[in-house]
């Protein structure tokens, strides 16, 4: 069992100031924040790619291969690549880089994208949405599992007995972030690849289906059910109160949640959405640590999970109470699960 944590960079909005912290100092609060994740034992990093102006990173490979000099345990993953606007050779030739900078720690978590920015910035038609993940996933996984390539597709030129370098020391380990389409968790399963699935609204018992129908396609579709991985990555945070939760980080929250519902047409993020979030039935694990301990166990049971990672930076809150939340994760919440599933 892996416990994780996982952040897309957002950026501390200053109310007075009327702007974003700058991306520079962020990115370096989150290699500050790795290190001491790393210190304390946490399993897994996973980071997010976005293009937007909320959000200090575009491009995880490099942030993951700083991270690789100044981190001697911890996996180093992206969170999602969004493939689809992606080249598939150079998203193979970062990561095995990655990879190979960190000893064997680096992991693609490929996605279709819930954010779209990245479409037009690299010349991707949404409508062929579905169909370049398709065809770009298939192009990853020929690279991962052939040296000499031959491949032909729609949406880039062919690749004809082509060796892609640098080769890695072992397989680049794939995986595939969904959140509830049943066409994606059979894709996984069908494939064979390990899956994470993001639940971040709504009860997790819900998921309890799709979850199913992947073990179940997995095993139809002839894989070997030991090496069967399953995920959870959702939204989270530690303090030690929960009037510390409701008072100073559920502002950071509620902001960074209306600014992406204001674009997506969603109503604004009450306090009463917060705190049913927190209930033993919703999907934010967030509160002090023996709580969320007990929730996160109650998860990885329900669903036969084996990681779990804890999205702690939504909404940019302040470097301090992203270390302490880190903290109290590595010293208090890990330990407790960890030693209930022995």
């Amino acid at each position: 069992m892996e416990l994780g944590i996982g952040m897309f960079g957002d950026l501390t909005y200053n109310e007075t100031e009327g702007k974003f912290q700058s991306a520079q100092e962020r990115l370096n609060q989150m290699i500050e924040q790795v290190k001491l994740a790393d210190e304390l034992q946490i399993d897994s990093f996973v980071l997010g790619e976005h293009h937007r102006p909320d959000y200090a990173v575009s491009t995880p490979e490099i942030v993951l291969a700083s991270l690789a000099s100044v981190t001697k345990h911890i996996k180093l993953a992206s969170g999602v690549t969004v493939l689809s606007s992606a080249d598939p050779v150079k998203a193979y030739q970062d990561y095995t880089t990655v990879d190979l900078l960190s000893n064997g720690r680096a992991e693609l978590i490929a996605g279709r994208g819930s954010f779209t920015e990245s479409f037009p910035i690299f010349g991707q038609n949404l409508n062929d949405y579905n169909e370049l993940f398709e065809e770009k996933l298939n192009l990853l996984l020929q690279l991962r599992d052939n040296e000499v390539v031959n491949w032909k597709g729609k949406f880039r030129p062919s690749l004809n007995s082509q060796t892609i370098y640098p080769r890695p020391e072992q397989p680049l380990n794939v995986w595939i972030a969904v959140g509830g389409t049943p066409e994606s968790v059979y894709r996984a399963a069908r494939l064979g690849l390990p899956i994470i699935f993001a639940i971040i609204g709504g009860m997790p018992k819900q998921f309890k289906p799709l979850i199913e129908f992947y073990k179940e396609q997995y095993v139809k579709h002839g894989h070997d059910v030991e090496k069967m991985q399953i995920g959870v990555h959702s939204h989270s945070f530690f303090t030690e109160n929960k009037d510390d939760l409701t008072e100073k980080y559920f502002p950071y929250y509620a902001a960074q949640m209306n600014r992406i519902g204001k674009q997506r047409g969603w109503p604004p993020y009450s306090q009463m959405q917060f705190l049913g979030g927190m209930s033993p039935e919703g999907a934010l694990y967030m509160g002090e640590p023996n709580m969320v301990a007990d929730k996160i166990i109650n998860t990885i049971e329900m669903f036969g999970l084996t990681r779990w990672v804890a999205h702690i930076d939504v909404g940019g809150p302040s470097h301090k109470d992203l270390m302490k939340a880190i903290e109290l994760y590595g010293t208090k919440v890990v330990p407790q699960v960890k030693k209930a599933l022995l």
